[in-house]
């Protein structure tokens, strides 16, 4: 399982990102491994419409409303352990979203987690040893 951050979406939908085809080549080898958490979900429309325009969200918003991304939309418990998250590392100034993919990677064992943000995923230890895609690919 491959849980994504908002930056790799991002990425992936936008041809011109540097780690576009990286991204690509990783969601293409197994489209159903991917995980989006529901935090995400509004920051990745938001930079979809903004940064890739109309049409790139009118792609998003049906592909998520036909099923063709997995979302998690969690637990109770995820908003506590994302919580414990922000205040562990309150240092690196982690918000909701980076803590709540954390704690859905940390909660269901996800192998990887598909990020571009190192400066928090990468700083942080987090339970199961993720793989920090597509760093670690």
């Amino acid at each position: 399982m491959i849980v994504a951050d908002t930056g790799a979406l991002i990425a992936l939908f936008d041809r011109s990102d540097r780690h576009h085809d990286a991204l690509r080549r990783l969601y293409e080898d197994n489209p159903d491994a991917w995980l989006l958490p529901w935090a995400i979900l509004p920051e990745v429309d938001y930079l979809t419409a903004t940064h890739l325009g109309q049409r790139a969200q009118d792609l998003w918003l049906a592909d998520l409303a036909s099923g063709g991304f997995t979302v998690e939309w969690g637990r109770t418990d995820d908003l506590t352990a994302a919580a414990r998250i922000v205040r562990r590392h309150k240092d690196l100034r982690i918000g909701l979203v980076d803590a709540v993919v954390i704690a859905i990677a940390e909660r269901l064992h996800a192998s990887a987690i598909a990020t571009l943000d190192l400066t928090h995923f990468g700083a942080i230890t987090i339970k199961g040893r993720p793989l920090l895609l597509p760093r670690d690919a």
